[in-house]
């Protein structure tokens, strides 16, 4: 599977009535598409998977494929128990995805083996490829994720922990497959540290930004890929620095934030569901500064 550019995690809109707004996912996905991302992963962490039930993560992935329109792969996101992964993982195979993005488990602390039992538990749902997601409740060891590459259903890692050294021994233990395997950078605000990443072999990152603002993100990634250090240095001082601060005041501003952007640049994506809260108005205006001083930058 060919990646090449920003990873865009798109928002799930809801309307006035807290149902799922179809027409405004679709002008969502059909706005970012024009701006190239590498591919669109829907019903993950920035699109609400924990919110979300069965029915609307049909529509979602269904949605997603048919815009995208083979365009570039489509990631869908599982997890949850793992019934309810296993589930969504033969929904989104119906669907149309391409692959799969394991969250984590919710809530249960496991052992090692009970997390890799979990990811070939999810992968023997479908057909799918199954690209694994490090973070929080899911936090693979080296040996772990050494043992799910042996699998070829698993062709990739999203590391969301920020362990540089043990992400550099997942790249190891994979050139020891002798299979292409993805690794991306997936932490909150993955600008920030990618330079990081790339040093270790990993240069492919998701950017929560590109959902809301993909002329900045798209901007910052063509600085990247060029090596014009100044020019990185210049939005990650004016622009990601502060949205990091912003975003780090209240927990799940990390998806708020996103779908506030989004209702300021004009698409209506509605608010968060609980637990998740939107923006407060003084945050909002502090967004609204920033998005306008990214926007410059990108000029």
């Amino acid at each position: 599977m060919h990646m090449n550019g920003v990873l865009f995690f798109p928002v799930t809109p809801f309307d006035a009535s807290d149902e799922l707004n179809v027409g405004v996912f679709e002008e969502h996905l059909s706005r970012a598409l024009a701006y190239s991302p590498g591919a669109v992963f829907p019903a993950c962490g920035t699109g609400e998977l924990h919110a979300l039930d069965e029915p609307e993560y049909d529509t979602l992935v269904r949605v997603a494929a048919a815009t995208v329109g083979g365009s570039v792969p489509v990631i869908a996101g599982t997890g949850g128990s793992v019934a309810q992964a296993r589930s969504m993982a033969r929904v989104a195979a119906g669907r149309g995805a391409d692959a799969l993005l394991v969250l984590p488990p919710y809530l249960v602390s496991a052992p090692q083996r009970g997390l890799v039992a979990y990811v070939q538990a999810v992968a023997s749902a479908s057909d799918l490829p199954v690209i694994v997601y490090n973070r929080g409740l899911a936090t693979f060891t080296p040996a772990s994720i050494a043992e799910l590459l042996q699998d070829p259903r698993i062709i990739g890692v999203k590391d969301g922990v920020g362990d540089v050294a043990a992400v550099q021994q997942f790249t190891l233990a994979a050139a020891r497959t002798d299979r292409d395997v993805l690794f991306f950078n997936g932490l909150l605000t993955a600008e920030l540290s990618q330079r990081a990443y790339a040093s270790i072999g990993v240069p492919l990152y998701s950017s929560a930004v590109f959902a809301m603002a993909p002329e900045v993100a798209n901007s910052f990634y063509e600085a990247y890929v060029n090596g014009e250090t100044a020019r990185q240095d210049d939005l990650l001082t004016h622009f990601y620095e502060p949205l990091v601060r912003l975003r780090d005041r209240v927990p799940g501003y990390g998806v708020s934030l996103i779908k506030a952007g989004l209702r300021l640049r004009g698409l209506d994506v509605g608010s968060v569901r609980p637990p998740l809260v939107d923006p407060s108005p003084d945050d909002l205006r502090e967004l609204e500064r920033l998005l306008s001083v990214g926007m410059e930058l990108a000029r």
